[in-house]
C-alpha cells in the first residue's frame, strides 16, 4: 500500500498525488524493462501487449489498473482504482481482440482487487476508499455490500483478496499507511459477512495475500519492507500457526505489490515502481523477471498485478503509468489454479 497515510475520496488521492495507493501507485520511477534480466534475476520473460484499457483520468490526474480476474468465458476483469464517479471501475477486457468495456460504476469506490468467490461466483471488490468489500454479479450488475465497518476497533484499508475452497476471504488491510506504521494485518472474513478474525497484525503495508496450492497457508507481501513472508494456518483456517519471512526481494527503487502463485507453488510477486513481476520458486530461488518491451516501458511506472488461466500457463498482467493502464501477456512457468486467478 501507500507509504502516506491515504485521504478517503479520490479527489483527496488526486490532490495528495499519491496513487501509490495500492503500491502500485503511478509516482514511482521504475528501472527501464525489455532488456535481459541483470545477474540474480533469472531469465527474463517477454510480456506483449494485449489491450490499451484506459488513460489518465482528468478528474483525478491518475490511472491505475487492478486486480485481474477470468471469468468463466474467458474475458478479464480489472479494477481502475482511480476512475471517478461515472467512470468504468470494474472493466471486461477480451483477451483476444483487446476490445474492453465498462461493466460497473459507482460514485464512492475506489477498488482495489477483483475476485470470484468458489462459494457465489460472485466478484468480490476491496474498497479502498470506505473500508468496505462490495459484491456484483459477473456482468456488474446487483451490487451488494458484503461487509462493512470495524475489525478489532478500527477500520480496514482493503487492499487484496484470497478465498478458501469454502468461500472465505483473506483480504491485505494495509491498515497503517504512514511510512514508520506497522499496523497492517490480514483479515478473515467468515463467507457469509458476519465474523471478522485477525489472523496476523504488525504488518509494514500488506499488499498482496494468496493461498499456496494445498491451501495449506498464505503467502503475504509487505510494501513497507520488500517481504514476502508465509502463514501456515491450522485445519480450520481461523489461527496462524507459525509465520515467517520467506523472501526478501531485491527490488532497488521497486516495492512488492500484489502476489499469485501457479500450480506448481511458484510466486509472481508485482513490482511498484518498476513494469514487471519478479518470480521465485517456493523455496525462495528467483527464477525468472517478467517484463515489458523497452519500447513501450517509457511512462509505465508500475506493474500490479496478474491472473493465471486455470489449466493454462496463459497469464495477464496489469500495468499502469502516466501513460496509461494496460493488461499484458505472458507464459507463466506452470499452469495457473483457482488461487492463480485474481487477487
Amino acid at each position: 500500500m501507500t507509504t502516506y497515510r491515504a485521504p478517503r475520496t479520490l479527489a483527496g488521492l488526486a490532490a495528495a498525488g499519491l496513487l501509490a495507493l495500492t503500491g502500485c501507485g503511478t509516482e514511482s520511477t521504475g528501472a527501464p524493462a525489455g532488456s535481459p534480466a541483470p545477474s540474480g534475476e533469472g531469465r527474463s520473460i517477454r510480456a506483449t501487449q494485449v489491450s490499451h484499457v484506459t488513460d489518465v483520468h482528468e478528474a483525478t490526474g491518475m490511472t491505475l489498473l487492478e486486480g485481474p480476474v477470468l471469468d468463466g468465458h474467458g474475458d478479464l476483469h480489472v479494477v481502475d482504482v482511480t476512475a471517478p464517479a461515472g467512470e468504468p471501475k470494474v472493466i471486461s477486457v477480451d483477451v483476444a481482440t483487446g476490445k474492453h468495456r465498462g461493466v460497473y460504476t459507482d460514485k464512492t469506490g475506489a477498488y482495489t482487487s477483483a475476485q470470484v468467490s468458489p462459494y457465489d461466483h460472485r466478484m468480490y471488490l476491496t474498497d479502498f476508499a470506505t473500508g468496505s468489500v462490495v459484491s456484483i454479479a459477473p456482468d456488474g450488475s446487483d451490487p451488494r455490500t458484503f461487509f462493512s465497518g470495524k475489525v478489532g476497533g478500527s477500520t480496514m484499508t482493503p487492499d487484496d483478496i484470497a478465498f478458501d475452497d469454502d468461500g472465505n476471504l483473506y483480504v491485505s488491510d494495509a491498515h497503517g499507511t504512514e511510512p514508520d506504521e506497522t499496523d497492517g494485518r490480514i483479515v478473515r472474513i467468515d463467507r457469509d459477512g458476519k465474523k471478522t478474525t485477525v489472523l496476523a497484525d504488525g504488518l509494514a503495508q500488506p499488499n498482496g495475500v494468496m493461498f499456496d496450492p494445498g491451501l495449506h497457508g498464505l503467502w503475504i507481501s509487505e510494501l513497507a519492507k520488500d517481504t514476502i513472508s508465509y502463514l501456515l494456518l491450522d485445519a480450520g483456517r481461523t489461527t496462524v500457526t507459525s509465520r515467517h519471512e520467506a523472501i526478501h526481494v531485491d527490488g532497488g527503487l521497486a516495492q512488492t505489490d500484489s502476489i499469485a502463485v501457479d500450480a506448481d507453488g511458484n510466486l509472481y510477486q508485482a513490482l511498484h515502481g518498476r513494469p514487471a513481476m519478479a518470480v521465485y520458486s517456493k523455496y525462495g530461488a528467483r527464477l525468472a523477471t517478467v517484463e515489458i518491451p523497452a519500447k513501450e516501458a517509457e511512462g509505465l511506472r508500475s506493474a500490479t498485478n496478474v491472473a493465471i488461466a486455470p489449466g493454462r500457463t496463459a497469464a495477464y498482467m496489469t500495468v499502469s503509468g502516466p501513460a496509461g493502464g494496460y493488461v499484458y501477456k505472458f507464459a507463466a512457468l506452470a499452469e495457473g489454479i483457482r488461487q492463480s486467478n485474481g487477487g
